[in-house]
């Protein structure tokens, strides 16, 4: 085992974050609510991460006591260019010395339909909207217009989004009938997926699913060579929509879409995180057979035809295009990943790194409680390296291989750290 010599820095301390937070939770429910938040569960122990930041640039964001992070986190996935990138921020500045929310909508919103449809290969058109759960929600009500049935099949272990449908009956205020058309089955599972249509034959409307599984507390599982291709001949043959949730992975795999990149089809595909670099746009893309259909649906919100984020998605998957980041993402996320697993290696530890290496998950194998893993992440985050403790994690196109060098090497002093503290695990 080679441990190195070097003595790790002091942790970053949070008395500026702590001190908002104490006056966010008299006034905002929880302090901070939703996934970010530290009742959540994600930050443990929560004394060990920022709570609010104070600027961000390219790959970096700063907390509220000036400490500079590497971000892994991305703003959980839609800073896709680096922070406060020129290029998109030009186009949505020049946009809004035009116009933004208007009562009739600009034709960029046209220009910004036709590159999607140039862009995804299987859209035909794209209706736009603001958050990846409006347009999870749309891809369910258009499976349900267009069979005329209810049930919708999704696959143990799924997120997609917030609303009532997509939770389980534990969770508070989603009532019983919220939930009673939803089937579960197990990814990979084939059989048992055939099993299932044919018992609902004739009920299912759809099934949704991410082009992988990339959930939390699992290590992700990639699809079975040829298991997408069955999927979709049996979706064809039972009439049942094949929805495909890209909202995390999407543009990261392939700016075509993740299913073109698994080598099938979808009949809608749902976008957010990558579309705008943090422009608040999200799009659900489709066949032209189910444009009608999502036209009979009255489905709208009050910012959702807002010019500015069309302008700035544009600029972001125009560039892109130009950098191939599918390509560099799989690069730097490779390298990244590979020296993680080597620095949990020299220390004695062993660190599964699963998942596309442009949303790759991490996990100490050497605890099966993960709070192990808890505290790497935590020494990682109080040194300088954003990481999670229980999701996917996102690159940036500003990414650089010096930035993955010095996550290295913030790896390497967390591990010293933990070794220290953990003489029991070698």
């Amino acid at each position: 085992m080679t441990t190195p010599t070097r003595i790790p820095a002091e942790p970053y301390t949070y008395a500026k974050s702590q001190e908002a937070f104490a006056r966010a939770f008299r006034v905002i429910p929880s302090g901070i609510y939703g996934h970010q938040g530290p009742s959540e569960g994600c930050y443990i122990p929560q004394t060990a991460f920022p709570l609010f930041s104070s600027r961000a640039e390219g790959t970096h964001f700063w907390d509220l006591d000036g400490n500079k992070y590497i971000d892994y986190m991305c703003g959980y996935g839609p800073n896709v260019l680096g922070y406060r990138d020129p290029d998109v921020d030009a186009a949505a500045q020049a946009q809004a010395k035009l116009e933004d929310v208007v009562t009739i909508p600009s034709t960029v919103m046209v220009d910004f339909a036709e590159l999607l449809v140039d862009t995804v290969a299987c859209a035909d058109w794209a209706f736009f909207a603001k958050n990846g759960g409006d347009v999870t929600t749309l891809a369910i009500m258009t499976a349900r217009a267009a069979t005329g049935r209810k049930k919708i099949v999704f696959f143990n272990g799924f997120y997609h989004g917030a609303d009532a449908w997509t939770q389980k009956m534990d969770y508070p205020g989603v009532l019983e009938e919220d939930v009673a058309n939803n089937l579960y089955v197990d990814f990979n599972d084939f059989p048992a997926l055939e099993k299932l249509f044919s018992e609902h034959r004739g009920e299912i409307a759809g099934l949704i699913a991410q082009p992988y599984m990339h959930g939390n507390f699992f290590d992700q599982i990639w699809p079975d060579e040829g298991y997408w291709q069955k999927v979709r001949k049996l979706c064809d043959d039972h009439g049942v929509v094949l929805i495909i949730d890209d909202v995390r992975a999407g543009f990261r795999l392939d700016l075509a879409g993740s299913d073109h990149f698994f080598g099938f089809t979808a009949d809608l595909i749902c976008f957010c995180k990558a579309l705008a670099n943090g422009y608040n746009v999200s799009a659900l893309c489709g066949r032209a057979d189910l444009k009608d259909v999502v036209s009979s649906i009255s489905y709208t919100g009050s910012y959702w035809m807002s010019a500015v984020p069309f302008a700035a998605g544009i600029a972001c998957i125009t560039k892109m295009k130009q950098l191939d980041t599918p390509a560099l993402f799989h690069e730097l996320g490779t390298e990244l990943t590979t020296g993680l697993v080597a620095a949990a290696a020299d220390h004695g530890f062993t660190l599964v790194a699963s998942g596309a290496p442009s949303l790759f998950y991490l996990r100490l194998a050497d605890d099966d409680s993960l709070m192990l893993h808890q505290e790497w992440i935590a020494e990682c985050v109080q040194r300088g390296v954003f990481f999670t403790s229980h999701h996917n994690h996102f690159l940036n196109a500003s990414l650089s291989h010096e930035d993955v060098a010095r996550t290295i090497e913030i790896a390497h002093d967390a591990f010293t750290v933990l070794r220290a503290r953990h003489p029991e695990q070698s």
